[in-house]
C-alpha cells in the first residue's frame, strides 16, 4: 500500500462514510487542531516526567484520537463507531487528574504567563491549541450535532494543561512567570 493516494490533490478529502469535502471544511480543520495538539503531546511525552503523567498522557492521547474518529465521520451516512465516543467516566477522570494536579502547588493569586520551565512552557502550548480545538468545535456546532460530553471533554483538557504546567514548573523548583503583579480577583 502506498502512502500517497492522489485523491487530495485538487483540495478535496473524505469522510467516514465516503462524503468528499473541502481541505478546509470546519470538520477538517477541527480534526487537524486534535491532530497538532496530539503531536505536541508527544513531544511533551518525550520530557523527564512523573511516571503517572507520562501514562496519562497516552490516555489522553487515544480520546484524542477517539475524538478525531467522531469529528471525521459524516453521521448522515454512517453511525459512530463505540470508539469515537466520549464518556462521562472519561470527564470524570480528566476532572480527577486535575485535582491530584493541583493538590501540591499554591493557590493561584497572580495570572501566570506561560514559561516557568520548559515542560510548563509546552504544556501552556498543549493549553492554546486545546482552546483553539475548543473554538472550532462550536464552530462545528452551528451546523452539525456534537456530543456534550467530547466538549466538555476538551473543555477539560486545557484545565489539565494549565495544572499540569503549574505543577511541573513547581515541582521541579523553577518560579512560575507572573504578569506584571496582577491579582486575581
Amino acid at each position: 500500500m502506498k502512502l500517497y493516494t492522489k485523491t487530495g490533490d485538487k483540495g478535496l478529502t473524505s469522510l467516514i462514510g465516503g462524503t468528499r469535502v473541502q481541505k478546509n471544511d470546519i470538520r477538517i480543520e477541527a480534526y487537524g487542531s486534535v491532530d497538532e495538539l496530539n503531536s505536541y503531546i508527544g513531544l511533551l511525552s518525550t520530557y523527564d516526567l512523573p511516571s503517572n503523567v507520562s501514562e496519562y498522557l497516552i490516555v489522553i492521547q487515544n480520546q484524542l484520537f477517539s475524538i478525531g474518529s467522531y469529528l471525521a465521520t459524516d453521521q448522515n451516512k454512517v453511525g459512530l463507531s463505540e470508539v469515537s465516543l466520549i464518556h462521562t467516566s472519561q470527564v470524570k477522570e480528566i476532572e480527577h487528574q486535575i485535582d491530584l494536579l493541583s493538590e501540591n502547588v499554591p493557590e493561584l493569586e497572580y495570572f501566570v504567563l506561560p514559561g516557568g520551565s520548559s515542560s510548563g512552557a509546552l504544556c501552556h502550548v498543549c493549553r492554546t491549541v486545546t482552546r483553539r480545538v475548543e473554538r472550532r468545535l462550536f464552530d462545528i456546532s452551528d451546523n452539525y450535532h456534537l456530543d456534550e460530553n467530547l466538549i466538555i471533554f476538551i473543555n477539560r483538557l486545557s484545565d489539565y494543561f494549565f495544572a499540569l504546567s503549574r505543577n511541573l514548573t513547581i515541582n521541579s523548583g523553577h518560579k512560575e512567570v507572573f504578569w506584571g503583579g496582577h491579582r486575581i480577583s
